[in-house]
């Protein structure tokens, strides 16, 4: 009786993770579980993107940090970011230190800075949303302004 149940068991377990196979998994759906490690994104139709990538190879530098998503509009940048576990008690610390690095090398820009798991999560989706084609420029700026807007009611 107890063997009979046993494989009863396993066979069901077996076909859901067959099932699971088939559908791909969104970096979003991943997103705060493992380090995603998001391409920098403009919604501004420019050929060259050299700047955003710039802005995140600085932010990436900083060794508390060990993912960063940065979607730079018209008129804001986005930049989230995920804080090492060990790292998370000097959360205050590490924002003006990043805010200071921003500022100093990039004093035109306007950035919009958050260490918030959501905010993180909504910057990946966008991500994947301007790279299937799933949104125009316009309509990503819009979203971008969104999470902007969704930022400063958190604090």
């Amino acid at each position: 009786m107890k063997a009979g149940y046993q494989l009863i068991v396993c066979i069901g377990l077996l076909g859901l993770t067959a099932c699971n196979q088939d559908q791909p998994v969104k970096e979003s759906q991943l997103a705060l579980m493992k380090t995603t490690d998001p391409t920098p994104l403009s919604t501004e139709k420019k050929k060259n993107n050299n700047h955003v990538e710039d802005i995140k190879r600085d932010v990436s530098s900083l060794p508390e940090l060990y993912d960063v998503a940065v979607v730079e509009g018209k008129e804001d940048t986005l930049v989230v970011y995920k804080v090492k576990h060990m790292q998370r008690i000097k959360m205050i610390t590490i924002e003006k230190k990043l805010n200071k690095k921003l500022e100093d090398k990039y004093p035109k820009e306007n950035f919009t800075v958050s260490s918030d798991y959501k905010i993180f999560l909504e910057a990946v989706r966008l991500n994947e949303k301007m790279k299937s084609g799933e949104l125009s420029h316009s309509k990503a700026e819009k979203r971008l302004k969104e999470i902007v807007k969704m930022t400063e009611d958190m604090k």
